[in-house]
């Protein structure tokens, strides 16, 4: 979502329940990131990524290539769009876009746009598990869609105990769990799609050096797992790195 240029209340968002797990991390390796890219939305997909950027007036879907960052394909989106979440299901990538209430649907291969569709209220995160669509609109609520028609067939509501989770932002699909970015924070929720608990939670605090600081940067958001070798890669909004790590409980 948008940039954070005002500290909010994030009320239960960071809260943590000692029934919760929590999980650090450690870096496998890192790679460059477009440092203008203000990253929204990211995911997996035969060897490359593929990234949805927002702002307006620099909002765009993008195919990178990992290991040196360069943007192999790129689609802009009209000015007064702002990208948002993006995943991709049956050949089609789904891009979100935060307030025009409206959904891409493209082609995999040359980024075609197949078309349009509509959705009320804010778009922020998308991810799917093959059969269902997953959707966060920056509250405690997960929309579960249909994979064809987009249409609405449930919600989970996100929550620790009997606490509500909100903020939620870029969502990714690993190993039968959503990931979730809880916007300004370094915190990834593991969130059970079953009935919406939040199983675990992720520190991600510290991945960016001092150098890394050197020009401004926006917060940690962007999560895609490649399950076919089990790598799992975060960035962030303007970051000039990509990380892959790996996911390590917490002493």
């Amino acid at each position: 979502m948008r940039l954070s240029l005002a500290p909010i209340a994030l009320c239960a968002a960071v809260s943590a329940f000692s029934a919760t797990p929590e999980y650090g991390y450690r870096i496998i390796h890192s790679y460059p990131h477009d440092r203008e890219a203000f990253t929204q939305g990211l995911a997996y997909r035969g060897g490359f990524l593929y990234e949805s950027t927002g702002l307006r007036g620099r909002s765009s879907l993008r195919k990178v290539q990992i290991d040196t960052g360069e943007v192999l394909q790129q689609i802009h989106l009209a000015p007064m769009l702002f990208g948002e979440g993006l995943t991709i299901v049956n050949g089609r990538i789904i891009q979100l876009t935060w307030q025009a209430h409206t959904g891409f649907v493209y082609d995999l291969l040359f980024f075609r746009l197949l078309r349009t569709f509509h959705y009320p209220g804010e778009g922020w995160g998308l991810t799917n598990d093959g059969k269902r669509i997953y959707m966060s609109d920056g509250t405690d609520q997960i929309r579960i869609w249909d994979p064809e028609t987009f249409e609405e067939r449930k919600r989970l509501t996100v929550h620790e105990g009997r606490q509500t989770i909100v903020n939620l932002n870029e969502l990714e699909w690993v190993r039968d769990e959503i990931y979730a970015n809880v916007w300004q924070t370094d915190r990834v929720a593991r969130i059970s799609p079953a009935d919406g608990h939040v199983t675990g939670w992720i520190d991600l605090t510290g991945l960016l050096t001092r150098d890394d600081l050197s020009q401004p940067v926006d917060v940690l958001n962007g999560i895609a797992y490649d399950a076919g070798r089990d790598r799992l890669f975060v960035t962030g909004k303007l970051w000039p790195k990509l990380f892959e790590i790996k996911i390590v409980p917490k002493r």
